[in-house]
């Protein structure tokens, strides 16, 4: 239960399941060596392997962790992509929490620091996740909402939380507040200051073995490693970090929630997504830095096995790809133009979205809800009609 005053989650919330037979299917019996290589296959790092094959050979069902802030609109690399990892992990007989951190977006003064918008919005992502196909039916997801979980267990997480800040000086915790989308030049609240601290504990907390997160959250992982060092525990969290997913303008390493452009987001029409995947860098016969080729490797090529690009006779005519090796060289060659990846790029992306229970009366829902927040914010525009 919430203390006082506090806002606490929907208990019917905590598990949910659902499923889509285009992300997930039943998972065969595998041996060790294949169960690693779909698990390693979801990080664009590990630290370290020879860990990960270990923990795998003595665990059948090892604990995954990842968190999010429920910080308003929610884009495609954490509906889709977020649902692609997860469902490999539970494919190879991981068990996944997926932490609900209210508490730290109010930490972070997102939705102004309203706690009850913020758990609006948590509500809403794991529709989104069940809607898309995320494997909530199988048991082996669990969303836990930082607010209930830390007030029920306080005498054990405030103690960790103080033993971690305790053993560590402010210039290495100040190095891990690019976890908040935050720099070190920064003008920082305590509060602010004391959430990696906090995001560090939760992995010992949830007693988690894998740390499954985003590249950008690579130091605070790191963290709990060296606090295991530090305390002289020979246990120590892998850290298993997925790619980012870039923006769709030139430059951009990752995709912000502050420029509509540079991302697709959930709720988007099929016209918008048209638009935004029309406008987005693309440069011809290049891969690297490549913004276009990115969706297709994380999102098309995962989701439907293939990459189907229609085109004219003139032009080559309808080609299908079924491996993204095959498709970089035929790319890169120039024998693929971005005229005609962009369209076919666009159709997948649409075909992925129509799940979305964002489209309709929840997503108007949501909007008077928390509507006025995400206009004043240049974010959903503010709709209120029922």
């Amino acid at each position: 239960m919430a203390e006082e005053g506090q806002s606490a989650p929907p208990a019917d919330e905590t598990r949910v399941g659902g499923g889509n037979p285009d992300v997930i299917g039943a998972a065969p019996e595998m041996n060790l060596e294949e169960r690693f290589q779909i698990v390693r296959s979801v990080g664009e790092e590990c630290i370290q392997e020879d860990e990960l094959m270990n923990l795998l050979a003595k665990k059948p069902h090892p604990v995954c962790y990842d968190g999010f802030e429920p910080s308003g609109r929610m884009h495609i690399a954490q509906g889709v992509m977020k649902t692609i990892i997860v469902n490999r992990l539970t494919n190879a007989g991981c068990k996944v929490k997926l932490w609900i951190a209210d508490w730290f977006a109010q930490l972070n003064n997102k939705m102004g620091g309203d706690l009850k918008k913020i758990q609006t919005v948590g509500q809403f992502m794991i529709e989104i996740w069940k809607a898309v196909g995320m494997d909530l039916g199988s048991g082996s997801v669990e969303f836990l909402w930082s607010s209930e979980e830390i007030n029920s267990r306080a005498s054990e997480y405030w103690p960790l939380v103080m033993d971690i800040a305790r053993r560590n000086k402010l210039p290495r915790i100040m190095r891990c507040v690019q976890i908040m989308g935050r720099s070190e030049q920064d003008e920082l609240s305590a509060a602010q200051i004391l959430y990696p601290c906090m995001q560090c504990a939760d992995i010992f907390f949830l007693k988690a073995d894998i740390c499954q997160l985003g590249m950008d959250q690579r130091k605070v992982n790191m963290l709990a490693r060296e606090y295991c060092d530090d305390i002289k525990r020979k246990w120590k969290p892998i850290i298993l970090s997925h790619h980012m997913l870039p923006g769709l303008q030139e430059g951009q390493d990752k995709m912000s929630k502050s420029d509509p452009s540079s991302a697709i987001f959930m709720e988007d029409e099929e016209s918008q997504v048209n638009l935004k995947i029309k406008k987005a860098f693309c440069p011809p016969n290049t891969v690297e830095g490549n913004p276009c080729l990115d969706y297709v490797k994380h999102i098309v090529f995962p989701w439907f096995n293939e990459f189907r690009v229609e085109r004219s006779e003139q032009n080559g005519g309808e080609k299908i790809f079924t491996s993204f090796e095959e498709f970089v060289n035929v790319y890169e060659n120039g024998e693929l133009h971005p005229a005609d990846l962009k369209p076919s790029l666009a159709k997948a992306i649409n075909r992925i979205l129509q799940v979305s229970p964002m489209k309709g009366q929840s997503q108007t829902k949501m909007y008077v809800i928390v509507g006025k927040h995400f206009d004043s914010r240049r974010g959903l525009p503010h709709r209120v009609t029922l």
